[in-house]
């Protein structure tokens, strides 16, 4: 056993963000916000990093314009007074000629403006470019790694070697060192001729890294020659547009704070969405033991983990719920106590900066219906249009790289700096215009717009981008933005008078945060109340066969194996009824900029689960199928995390057509599901006729409703009752959260169809209304409606 000692982190200790992900950059508001937050939680660094500033990466020669420099010493200035180090990065390994002094002249010349700017602290990033080397290099250097050693010393020399001063290897993981990391020439050159007060930044085992053992950092350790600095993926979702990750920092033990040297998170792109990702890596750094070891104060640790598993299946402890003390790291506790601090972000009053849209790719997307129908409500689905959006820092198999960099490059050439969002269809076209504002903006520029905000003219939305001249274009905040136009009625349910946070039936609340979470976990594992989700459908669907014939078997009803079928079922439309509660308590809170982070994947999830609960409604017979991957793969991997899963479980051959949903562009609560029509549905859905009907028919006849009163069920039998017998496999409903809106009824065969009509159907009707069989024939005059209605008995229409 390790004594406590030996977890102590080095006075030089690193604890931060790194804002490197591929997509929309935070804004100045995000990251002055970030600052003080880090300075509460006794973090001490950011490192600049955003991979879509393009003067950062694909433009690093250029030099920032006055307004630019003018906003990195407002940002660095910000940084110093909540006490953080501010930390450039840039990234010249895309183009750089490593022997060319005019090239090393050009990269001081930007360093000094960084330094007139205020930063003391700066980082070499070579990371997620090719290896080759022009013929100049190659004549100049034995190898890649001295190429990328010798510019980096020289620009550490040229800044007076500076206290913080960061090197990213093309080798940042175990998974990239060639042939693996005791044995790479790459790292071992680096190792050996880097300045040893240049720290080098180490993603762990992979990329996105589960677990970081003691052991493998020894290993990058012994060759690199010093701690590293670990730039940790676990939260980045940049590689996947439907996954955002809202878990706890985990599989990452305390020892480690002694063998390293920093931990940066490089967390989703959504900065409202990654309080729990920093704070928790808060409380881990200032930990000196945690649950899984034997290191430092064992029996607290195990009673910890003792604790946590005595959580009821709400993922809350029935027991007061006091803290563990902080040199104890428990994830699921550490979890809690960052929802606690959380939920006070969820009523601050504050106003989205920009339109809803996920920031590294489009969502997935509305499903609009009709409100008027007779036989059939259709809908109109958007299909979607995949991009391949860029990756966290590295995050992308090595064999995507080159379609990818030529992608980023030809978008750098031509798209807006700095707030690019990489992807686009033609849907979203409104919600990317709105990023770019006419495509002049500056690489530090952004966009502020009141709420509701949604579009710009359709001029500029359809417009081709081109290239900027920043000398010549004026930039677009100088624009008068007073014509966009407002959100119409039908489409935003965010006007200040429908708020509710302040009444109690509408308050997020930590059980909300708690299913918030669990359903966005981490990228190789689901949270508790995830789990259930797929554990409880998987059990429904698998053990369908217990009420497939039911009817069948005497008393089987009261077999207690029906009966958990039944109690299961009910259980997970409890599951499905939390999730709607989520989501529309997610609608009325106050932080509309933290809305519009979250609502894009709490839509999502609660399309896919309500989805799978009108299918368990339904379920009588269907087979199994896995649904998962097992091994060592990436995360990527697992695009659409949990929706994914569960609709993977879905026993279909083919189910994407079920999914072409699209995120509304502004946040609305009035979400529809469509499922199969059910007997008990009947009543519901007559009623819905015959309101239809009425409502369509009293603007040309009078009384409509009164004289309805006595054939409540005519308009339903007349339009839908066929269906319902004859072709009861092709009907469906649409239902909101309290109850049926719509339905659609088809039939397959149309002359098949019409011949059961004649041969079963009418005759039950002419039984059923004999009256007005009669009345038709004999009553010329009666009501309009009326006979409209009655020569469907008689065959006349």
């Amino acid at each position: 056993m390790q004594s406590e000692e030996s977890v102590v982190k080095s006075e030089r200790f690193l604890c931060g963000v790194v804002e490197g992900f591929y997509g929309r950059p935070w804004t100045l508001d995000q990251r002055k916000d970030l600052f003080i937050k880090l300075r509460e939680w006794g973090m001490n660094s950011y490192l600049y990093a955003p991979k879509d500033d393009y003067k950062h990466r694909a433009y690093w020669r250029d030099l920032y314009s006055v307004e630019e420099a003018e906003h990195l010493s407002n940002l660095i200035a910000a940084a110093k007074e909540s006490n953080i180090t501010f930390i450039y990065a840039i990234s010249p390994g895309l183009d750089i000629t490593y022997s060319s002094p005019k090239e090393l002249a050009t990269l001081k010349r930007k360093l000094d403006q960084l330094v007139q700017c205020g930063c003391s602290a700066f980082a070499l990033l070579f990371d997620d470019i090719e290896s080759e080397m022009t013929e100049s290099d190659k004549e100049a250097f034995q190898s890649f790694a001295q190429a990328q050693v010798a510019v980096t010393n020289e620009m550490y020399d040229y800044l007076n070697q500076p206290t913080g001063f960061l090197f990213c290897p093309t080798e940042y993981c175990s998974s990239r060192a060639v042939p693996d990391v005791p044995s790479s020439e790459y790292l071992n050159t680096v190792g050996s001729k880097l300045a040893p007060g240049i720290d080098v930044m180490w993603t762990g085992p992979k990329v996105i890294s589960r677990i970081i053992t003691p052991a493998s950092i020894d290993e990058v350790a012994e060759v690199l020659r010093r701690k590293p600095v670990i730039w940790d993926n676990l939260h980045a979702n940049d590689y996947d547009q439907k996954r955002l990750f809202l878990g706890p920092y985990s599989g990452r033990s305390a020892v480690l704070l002694s063998k390293l040297n920093g931990v940066l998170t490089n967390p989703n792109c959504e900065y409202g969405a990654n309080f729990v990702a920093i704070h928790t890596l808060a409380q881990w750094s200032k930990c000196t033991s945690d649950f899984n070891t034997g290191i430092g104060h064992s029996n607290e640790a195990v009673n910890a983990d003792i604790k946590l598993e005595q959580e009821n299946p709400n993922g809350r402890n029935e027991e007061d719920d006091s803290s563990f003390p902080e040199h104890v790291y428990h994830p699921r506790s550490a979890l809690k106590k960052s929802l606690l601090l959380w939920l006070p972000e969820f009523r601050r009053t504050k106003s989205m900066w920009g339109p809803m849209t996920k920031p590294h790719g489009g969502g997935a997307p509305p499903v609009s219906f009709t409100t008027e129908t007779t036989n059939v409500a259709t809908s109109n689905t958007s299909s979607i249009e995949e991009k391949s959006n860029s990756p966290s820092p590295d995050a992308m198999p090595s064999a995507d790289r080159s379609s990818r960099e030529t992608e980023e490059i030809v978008s750098d050439a031509t798209l807006t700096p700095c707030l690019a969002d990489g992807t686009e269809s033609t849907e979203s076209a409104s919600m990317v215009s709105l990023d770019r504002v006419a495509e002049g903006l500056e690489p530090m520029e952004t966009v502020e717009l009141v709420e509701g905000a949604s579009s710009i003219s359709s001029q500029s939305k359809n417009s081709e981008v081109e290239e900027v001249d920043d000398e010549t274009k004026e930039s677009p905040l100088k624009e008068d933005m007073s014509n966009i136009p407002d959100v119409e009625e039908g489409d935003v349910v965010m006007r200040e008078n429908e708020r509710k946070e302040d009444e109690e039936p509408y308050q997020m609340t930590v059980d909300d945060l708690t299913l918030l979470c669990d359903i966005s976990y981490l990228p190789f594992e689901h949270g508790p109340l995830g789990m259930q989700l797929l554990q409880e459908f998987s059990w429904l669907k698998c053990n369908a066969h217990l009420i497939a014939n039911k009817d069948k078997k005497e008393n089987a009803a009261d077999r207690p194996e029906v009966m958990e079928w039944h109690e299961r079922a009910e259980k997970f439309d409890g599951m499905s009824k939390a999730m709607n509660r989520l989501f529309t308590r997610l609608t009325y809170i106050n932080n509309r900029e933290l809305l519009y982070d979250l609502y894009p994947y709490v839509w999502d999830m609660r399309g896919i689960v309500a989805l799978l609960n009108s299918y368990v409604k339904w379920l009588v017979h269907q087979g199994s199928k896995q649904g998962f991957f097992h091994g060592e793969q990436e995360p990527w991997v697992f695009r659409g995390g949990l929706v994914a899963d569960l609709q993977r479980l879905l026993p279909l051959d083919s189910m994407n057509d079920l999914f072409l949903y699209k995120t509304p562009d502004t946040p609305t609560r009035q979400v529809y599901t469509i499922r199969p029509f059910l007997s008990s549905d009947e009543r519901t859905v007559y009623d819905l006729c015959r309101s239809l009907y009425v409502s369509r028919k009293s603007s040309s006849c009078e009384n409509v409703e009164n004289s309805l009163q006595t054939y409540p069920d005519l308009v339903g039998d007349v339009y839908f009752g066929a269906y319902s017998v004859l072709s009861s496999e092709l009907c469906f409903v649409v239902e909101d959260d309290q109850t049926i809106v719509g339905y659609a009824a088809v039939a397959a065969d149309t002359k098949e169809f019409y011949r059961k009509v004649r041969a079963a159907w009418l005759p039950e009707l002419q039984s059923k209304y004999p009256e007005l069989l009669q009345m038709n024939q004999s009553e010329p005059n009666s009501p309009q409606h009326i006979r409209v209605l009655t020569c469907f008995l008689s065959l006349e229409l």
